[in-house]
């Protein structure tokens, strides 16, 4: 078949045109399709639910991996009309290995491991289900505001990056510190630095879950200059991500004016 059928398919497989009605039906459906499926892993382990409707979940089942699973093959046959994958087989194996393809592909495989794997251990059965969650993040190609949000990340990864680290500093100093200002051979939560490592992510994120904490008056006095620190470092990448977000959007109004 020609480039320029694939490229159609393609058209019709990505992100919708507006005035591209096939395509918009098209998204609109599997959209619908991941937000049922990621409903359906949630609402079947209700034991209740589950043992009353259970052939219902396995038919659903069965027709979203058909569905996703002719869309993945289309995907890998159509891909080479893109000119960086246009070798035949080299190509394709390009974009089998590209982010987009793996998490296509992470959305149906959980259902055919177990026919692959002879006498699969229950508890292996239900990690490979819990993979189906994957299929939400399919909804980056079809929705705008989780493309925006990806774009978001990509362009602001550096003062993430510097963000993160500045937390993971944060975290090691406090834990060190606090380690050496409670530590008791007989007191739990603070017996070596990595396990202090949890009143510091607890008391960083402000989550205070009760569990372990300081009795020194210097100790509690570290935990505030902690707390408070937390929630300032913590809203470092939350103004990021939101200035980022704001900025894509008037860049993206601003280009559909000009289209118009």
């Amino acid at each position: 078949m020609s480039n320029s059928a694939k490229q159609k398919v393609l058209r019709t497989l990505d992100k919708a045109d507006d005035k591209d009605i096939v395509s918009k039906r098209f998204d609109q459906f599997i959209m619908a399709l991941i937000l049922l499926n990621v409903a359906a892993v949630i609402v079947e382990t209700v034991d209740s639910i589950h043992t009353k409707y259970e052939l219902v979940f396995e038919y659903f089942e069965i027709f979203s991996v058909i569905v996703f699973s002719i869309e993945y093959i289309i995907r890998v046959w159509a891909c080479t009309a893109l000119e960086k994958y246009k070798h035949p087989v080299w190509g394709r194996l390009k974009y089998m290995v590209s982010v987009e393809a793996i998490i296509d592909l992470l959305a149906i495989i959980p259902f055919y491991l177990p026919f692959l794997i002879n006498h699969a251990d229950g508890r292996i059965v239900r990690v490979l289900r819990l993979f189906r969650l994957f299929r939400i993040f399919k909804m980056g190609r079809y929705s705008l505001a989780f493309g925006l949000i990806t774009t978001v990340i990509k362009k602001r990864r550096e003062e993430l990056v510097v963000t993160l680290t500045l937390l993971i500093i944060l975290l090691i100093f406090a834990s060190t510190l606090m380690y050496y200002i409670e530590y008791e051979p007989d007191k739990p939560g603070f017996q070596s630095i990595p396990e202090t490592m949890w009143w510091g992510v607890a008391t960083l994120t402000t989550v205070g879950y009760g569990d372990v904490y300081p009795v020194t008056a210097l100790g509690k006095v570290l935990g505030a200059v902690i707390a408070i620190l937390g929630v300032g470092l913590f809203a470092l990448p939350a103004g990021i991500i939101a200035g980022g977000f704001e900025s894509e959007l008037s860049s993206k109004k601003k280009k559909k004016k000009e289209e118009e």
